[in-house]
């Protein structure tokens, strides 16, 4: 049974009882990884104890699917071919090859990390900063991907909703709720607290391997609005899901992504979609530890609304 559920008035309330507009200046551009200071990262080092490394991105693909609309690009700008030809152009004093790729990162298939500049409420983006400061030419103005520029070292959290709940994978419109979060926390053993980056494993790619990808309006599992406060209370820096974070349909008319229109716009709360903790959670219940020292690294492109990224957990 699903706990009692926030009207939509009360999550348009989190607009502004939620709201870190101001909390960390007038100028703030890093919002809620303002949680993450030198102690945060030191204790996050401490943590390494075995040098084991596990990465959480999904392989990126350049074949269409029905979730991938705008599939990556890949062209090869000089190959191998013809080195071994007997020519003397061949076998010159340079021998090398070349790439160019493109990737629509956000969306629903490639592992990357959302900048506060990604979504708008109400014509503003996270710090009340107006929306046309996103423009067509110049990109994002300001709040961009490149305040991430020395990466993000903190400890993380990988919570396994699936096995609390008893089952594989979550189907699409299945929502998780505080009860959820806190029911892996006590059969894991662990807390999240200030300034960790909280890894939800809703099993969603492996779904997606076993049965294939679903079409964005068909729905998909993730967090309900219901536990935005708690985010906020608890002082996650950072959520990677192995979903898109939202619950979809949302259950409210004027909101269909709550988590990010709430966690980004009002709370400077950085998203990490699409990751695979697949790999991750078997090494978890091997070493039967839950937290590990969390980095990641976003492409250093100013004007960009996000980046492709591969987090990586170290034991």
């Amino acid at each position: 049974m699903a706990p009692p559920i926030p009207s939509e008035k009360e999550v348009l309330e989190y607009f502004n009882t939620l709201s870190n507009w101001g909390r960390w200046g007038e100028d703030d551009l890093l919002g809620t990884l303002n949680l993450v200071g030198n102690e945060e990262r030191v204790r996050a080092a401490g943590l390494v104890k075995l040098g084991i490394t596990v990465g959480c991105a999904r392989p990126i693909s350049t074949a269409p699917a029905i979730d991938t609309p705008i599939p990556p690009l890949h062209f090869m700008l000089e190959s191998g071919e013809g080195y071994n030809l007997p020519s003397a152009e061949a076998r010159g004093p340079r021998q090398a090859v070349g790439d160019i790729i493109a990737l629509a990162f956000h969306g629903l298939y490639c592992t990357h990390i959302d900048a506060l500049s990604h979504v708008f409420w109400d014509g503003k983006m996270y710090g009340g900063r107006p929306a046309e400061m996103v423009t067509t030419r110049g990109g994002a103005t300001v709040n961009d991907v490149a305040v991430l520029k020395d990466g993000v070292i903190t400890r993380g959290v990988l919570l396994d909703i699936t096995k609390v709940r008893g089952k594989d994978w979550f189907e699409p419109g299945e929502a998780v709720y505080v009860e959820d979060l806190e029911a892996a926390e006590a059969a894991q053993g662990v807390r999240v607290g200030e300034g960790d980056a909280l890894c939800l494993r809703l099993g969603w790619y492996k779904r997606r391997l076993a049965l294939g990808p679903v079409l964005r309006y068909d729905g998909r599992p993730g967090l309900h609005a219901e536990t935005l406060p708690w985010l906020r209370e608890r002082g996650v820096s950072l959520i990677a899901s192995d979903a898109a974070h939202d619950v979809i349909p949302s259950g409210y008319d004027a909101l269909d992504m709550p988590i990010h229109q709430v966690g980004i716009v009002a709370m400077g709360l950085w998203l990490l979609d699409n990751a695979n903790f697949d790999d991750l959670v078997v090494q978890c219940e091997a070493l039967g530890r839950w937290d590990f020292m969390f980095t990641m690294a976003a492409l250093r492109f100013p004007t960009v609304t996000g980046s492709p990224v591969t987090p990586l957990a170290t034991f």
